[in-house]
């Protein structure tokens, strides 16, 4: 009987043959902690009388959610994830680095194959790159620092197939959202996701690490994808590391199947307060916004920032929104202003804040008022995720975000595509 591909990754990195719903322990390849998560896991860490980390190379520390410190409590554990890196010869990623779902991956230590565990629900994001990434708690996290291994339930699978290719004015973030909506928020609850199809394979390395990364919205370990030439020159850049792709045997046992043609799919909206509830964009035209958000681990990346320039050149935020922009990481903050896309992004009104999580966790960055709406790329808009409980969030793509920016209120993207 054939494998998943979280099966497959498992099997070689537990030397059993995995199936779903097995126990394992499986050795890890890579770990990651950042902020809001390290100082508790550095506190087990010394509470299981941790002395060294199990290898300094496979380990880093990213300071990403407060980042720069918004008060003297969190420079207190930014002191503490410091001090502990520079002891334990970890790497550490400080202030204004980025995003530890974009700098990770830049760092060359995920590839096809690769078995990551991070102090963070969003690292299923690797999951694009053909590794099984996911996120841990932090006491899990300080028992891998110790050990370099994690036991894991197998997950089940299931397989989504994305048929056609995304029409004008339509991105990888709409077809995220239109599937969670589809399975809902705990649909895939510990399950892996497999995205495959026409859909996905056309999708840049940008766009897939947009759906990988809210696998875990509709409950999944992971969002996984098959490796290809996309794959790989991506890899080009970033990695010099030996990988053997992984691809799901044709006699793989999923517990679904999903299939979808998603040629005629319009832009997408999760309105709030769950991620899952999702509409066409068309149901929400013309609610009234305060503010709009362009980048978090979702949507901050290259690719992002340059489509909503394309849609912002020449034209101005209108007056009664805030337009906060918070690039992924310092490498495309340098990119973005190299080419010219940050500048048309300023002209247009947009106010650039350090490369980081910035208003995505509302700790310090564009936190709204009371009863504001806002719409914003990232992945989440529960109440007080930015930092308000009552205030408002909507969930778009770029594209969408910039188009609704200029008109102060959710507006159709199509409308500024030539």
């Amino acid at each position: 009987m054939g494998q998943t591909i979280i099966e497959k990754i498992l099997s070689k990195h537990s030397g059993l043959t995995a199936k779903a719903n097995d126990i394992v322990v499986a050795q890890v390849d890579f770990i990651m902690g950042q902020d809001g998560t390290s100082p508790l896991a550095i506190r087990a860490f010394e509470n299981m009388d941790g002395k060294e980390v199990f290898d300094p190379q496979k380990v880093a520390l990213v300071i990403d959610h407060s980042s720069p410190s918004p008060n003297d409590g969190v420079s207190a554990l930014h002191k503490l994830m410091r001090e502990f890196a520079r002891s334990k010869g970890v790497h550490l990623y400080d202030i204004g680095e980025g995003v530890c779902h974009q700098v990770v991956p830049e760092s060359g230590k995920v590839s096809p194959g690769s078995l990551v565990i991070g102090a963070d629900s969003h690292t299923c994001t690797y999951g694009a790159l053909n590794a099984f990434s996911t996120g841990v708690g932090s006491t899990d996290l300080a028992g891998g620092l110790v050990s370099g291994k994690m036991w894991f339930k197998v997950p089940e699978t299931i397989k989504f197939v994305c048929r056609g290719k995304l029409p004008r004015g339509v991105y990888s973030k709409d077809l995220i959202l239109y599937l969670i909506g589809n399975v809902t928020a705990d649909g895939a609850t510990y399950k892996a996701t497999e995205f495959t199809g026409e859909a996905i394979s056309c999708l840049s390395m940008d766009a897939r690490f947009t759906i990988s990364n809210m696998a875990i919205e509709m409950g999944a370990k992971a969002g996984l994808m098959e490796a290809d030439d996309t794959t790989f020159t991506w890899l080009d850049r970033f990695s010099d590391t030996e990988f053997e792709p992984v691809k799901a045997d044709l006699d793989a046992t999923y517990a679904e199947i999903k299939e979808f043609d998603v040629s005629d799919l319009e832009p997408q909206i999760a309105r709030p307060h769950t991620v899952d509830n999702v509409c066409p964009i068309s149901e929400v035209v013309g609610t009234p916004i305060n503010q709009a958000v362009l980048g978090t681990c979702t949507n901050g990346r290259l690719e992002d920032l340059r489509a909503a320039a394309s849609i912002l050149k020449n034209r101005k935020v209108h007056p009664d929104v805030r337009f906060v922009v918070a690039p992924a990481s310092k490498l495309i903050y340098l990119e973005a202003m190299q080419d010219g896309t940050l500048q048309t992004l300023i002209e247009a009104g947009a106010a650039v804040v350090t490369p980081g999580c910035g208003p995505c966790v509302g700790t310090h960055n564009g936190v709204p008022s009371d009863g504001e709406n806002v719409i914003s790329t990232a992945n989440r808009n529960f109440k007080g995720r930015m930092g308000n409980s009552k205030a408002f969030i909507y969930l778009g793509s770029p594209v969408t975000v910039a188009a609704s920016a200029i008109t102060g209120k959710i507006t159709d993207p199509r409308d500024f595509i030539k």
